[in-house]
């Protein structure tokens, strides 16, 4: 499947979702810049709004769904089973540890960036598994985009914890 474009992306609200308002349109590395379009709208929402943690959590909670079904739609629509062009996952993702990190600096939050970017495209141990987990089309496919990148958002979560036991 080549790369989607715009009339792919507007042809569908669910498209227009799963490709991170067009973030996933990149020619060359998508999930990253899914990564980084996720990031300023995280700092973008945190500076102008100050929304507290519950409203953090809803709004990554609702995401995930909507991400799902659109998701399940895009992958339908595009005959693809986890094509880099979703990239509604690396934002629910990474919203999550950026969430979770709070109020980690701008050197935490790269940090962040670069290990989550790592465990994505890597795809070591527990992230390789769930990615294996969950194939195919409809909402169990849907369900795995989203899973993996989950689990790379936990192993950063994990590190992070660690190294704040540690020292």
């Amino acid at each position: 499947m080549r790369q989607p474009g715009l009339r792919f992306l507007l042809a569908h609200p669910a498209h227009t979702l799963a490709l991170g308002f067009g973030s996933g349109l990149s020619p060359g590395a998508p999930g990253t810049v899914g990564t980084l379009w996720a990031w300023a709208v995280f700092v973008w929402v945190s500076l102008l709004w100050q929304p507290p943690d519950w409203v953090w959590g809803l709004i990554i909670a609702v995401t995930l769904l909507l991400g799902w079904w659109a998701t399940a739609i895009t992958l339908r629509h595009s005959g693809a089973s986890d094509p880099g062009f979703i990239v509604i996952d690396e934002v629910v993702a990474f919203w999550l540890v950026l969430w979770l990190i709070a109020p980690a600096g701008w050197l935490g939050q790269l940090l962040a960036f670069a290990l989550f970017r790592y465990f994505d495209a890597a795809k070591p141990g527990p992230v390789a598994w769930a990615d294996r987990v969950f194939k195919g089309q409809g909402w169990r496919g849907a369900w795995g985009v989203m899973f993996d990148d989950l689990v790379a958002a936990f192993c950063v979560l994990l590190l992070f914890a660690l190294w704040r036991f540690l020292f």
